[in-house]
């Protein structure tokens, strides 16, 4: 049924591609950036991504600076960091090169730039991003993952030092000037990063599909992000050279993150919680927590799971929609096997005790209030203990 008024767009420039790093000289001058601050993380500097990118820039003779000091889950003294280089090297714009972490790190620094202040200023929950004002520094991001998709989004994700907690900075303003999605570029991704960000990508769209906001366009997108990454995954992780599966991993991720603009679910509010509380890393704990909030789901988004189903090419016919939402599940499940994610939380090293922790905190972020059914903090607890 529809009811009220809703609004979305889908403006981002995507320049995608095997080779597509080789136009970065032209992008620059596209999105009138002429001395980049490339942001990442230390483990790229010796990366034949970074190196790539460093090279191309240089035979170009464009100045840049680097910051090179982004964290897994980064945090608000990254970027007091990585805005003292860019004040110091002069520069007018940033490149986001890496994962989700370098992306939203690159993503928030122009809010600063502008805006002044700290990054606690700017947070969503306390209605810091009505204080953002542009124009703001250019970006283009540049992933070297097919997870987050954080390439095309609006918001950034950055951890405090000091309490322990996560701030979620989102602004339209802060969306990249462009994207570029060059799958050469993702080939030396370890596979387990390979298979846990494939499932990140996978849970954007799982959610973003049941999430109970109107919006049709992000619902197609969904299941084909979802679609792709059935067919791709697996063949990414199991022969990381597929140039072909590489790319259509990067499109997923970056459908998932276009196609949660309708919101995600409790998954991700337990994930961020686990984050934050364990250093768990972000797409297996989605990979995790995904298959108990399906179940708690189930019988709210059954028509949505079972659509799920159809994507991989399970023969629903003459089940009941919860039947073939069992079956998604299922196959869920098995996609995590077959690409080395069979873990617990227990087994990657979550404590028990933590649990209560990380379920206040799952319930104090936002993400679950879109979840396809209502969750209390307890019912997040039960969902963290089936899944430990």
């Amino acid at each position: 049924m529809i009811n009220g008024i809703s609004r979305f767009s889908f403006p981002t420039m995507v320049s995608f591609g095997p080779g597509a790093i080789k136009l970065l000289p032209e992008n620059l001058v596209e999105v009138n950036i002429k001395c980049p601050l490339i942001v990442t993380d230390p483990g790229l500097l010796q990366t034949n991504a970074f190196k790539t990118i460093e090279a191309v820039l240089k035979t170009a003779d464009i100045p840049f600076g680097v910051f090179s000091g982004i964290q897994p889950n980064p945090l608000d003294e990254d970027i007091e960091k990585a805005m003292a280089i860019y004040t110091t090297k002069g520069c007018d714009g940033v490149i986001g090169l890496g994962g989700g972490s370098a992306l939203d790190s690159a993503k928030v620094i122009p809010v600063l730039v502008k805006n002044g202040g700290k990054i606690k200023d700017y947070n969503c929950s306390t209605g810091g991003n009505q204080k953002i004002q542009g124009p703001l520094p250019r970006v283009i991001a540049i992933p070297t993952t097919a997870g987050t998709g954080s390439e095309v989004g609006r918001c950034s994700v950055i951890s405090s030092a000091s309490n322990g907690s996560k701030y979620m900075i989102c602004h339209p303003l802060m969306m990249p000037a462009l994207a570029v999605l060059d799958p050469e570029l993702t080939v030396s991704l370890p596979d387990f990063l390979t298979a846990s960000t494939g499932m990140d990508a996978l849970t954007h769209c799982v959610e973003s599909l049941t999430a109970p906001v109107f919006h049709p366009m992000c619902d197609g997108i969904a299941l084909k992000g979802i679609e792709l990454v059935v067919d791709n995954l697996e063949k990414a992780v199991k022969n990381p050279g597929d140039i072909s599966a590489r790319g259509y991993m990067l499109i997923a991720a970056m459908m998932g993150a276009v196609a949660f603009q309708k919101d995600l679910g409790a998954a991700h509010s337990l994930s961020h919680a686990l984050s934050s509380v364990c250093g768990l890393q972000h797409g297996l704990a989605n990979a995790i927590c995904l298959i108990p909030v399906m179940k708690y789901n189930i019988e709210i988004s059954a028509n949505e799971y079972a659509k799920v189903a159809g994507v991989f090419h399970i023969n629903t016919f003459e089940m009941t929609d919860i039947q073939a939402a069992k079956k998604a599940i299922q196959a869920i499940a098995d996609l995590n096997s077959k690409i080395g994610i069979t873990g617990s939380l227990k087994d990657v090293g979550v404590k028990e005790d933590q649990l209560e922790e990380i379920s206040v905190k799952a319930f104090a972020d936002p993400c679950h209030q879109t979840n396809s059914r209502p969750c209390t903090k307890k019912d997040l607890l039960d969902i963290l203990k089936k899944a430990f």
